[in-house]
């Protein structure tokens, strides 16, 4: 027998001269909700969890060059030494369209960016939203849909 099948029965007699009863048997269906194969759910959630750690690695990534940018600039570093030029070439695309909110402070060869960390702040706060908006699209199970719902 199907478990989301209730039966009822009732019985209700017809006249007190004749007694004949008749019997109503109702069945009460509740439907079964449709779910994926559990080997594609997972399918699915893998491809997120990647997505996710693929974001988080690109962002970790700019947060570090911009972390070396403004910490070059804040000792003075030679802008012609090997190093401090590929940092400098490599994160001025990532800075550049920052540049100019904010006064940027110098002080005896030294150059503090504000700039700088307002782009690290924006990178990670996009980061953040593509991530919650992916939340949308990972699989649930109706157990965990009642339990969001009915915590909210």
């Amino acid at each position: 027998m199907d478990k989301n099948v209730e039966t009822q029965t009732e019985v209700t007699t017809v006249s007190k001269e004749a007694p004949t009863q008749v019997v109503k048997t109702t069945k009460q269906v509740t439907p079964a909700v449709q779910t994926e194969h559990p080997q594609k759910v997972y399918q699915k959630k893998k491809a997120i969890f990647r997505t996710y750690q693929i974001i988080w690695y690109i962002l970790g990534v700019i947060e570090i060059l911009l972390a070396f940018r403004m910490t070059l600039k804040a000792l003075g570093a030679n802008s012609f030494s090997g190093f401090a030029s590929l940092i400098y070439a490599v994160s001025d695309p990532l800075a550049l369209p920052f540049q100019g909110i904010l006064r940027t402070s110098a002080t005896q060869g030294s150059v503090f960016e504000w700039s700088t960390i307002v782009a690290a702040l924006v990178y990670a706060i996009i980061a953040t939203g593509i991530v919650q908006l992916m939340q949308m699209f990972k699989p649930v199970t109706p157990e965990e849909v009642e339990q969001t719902v009915d915590s909210q």
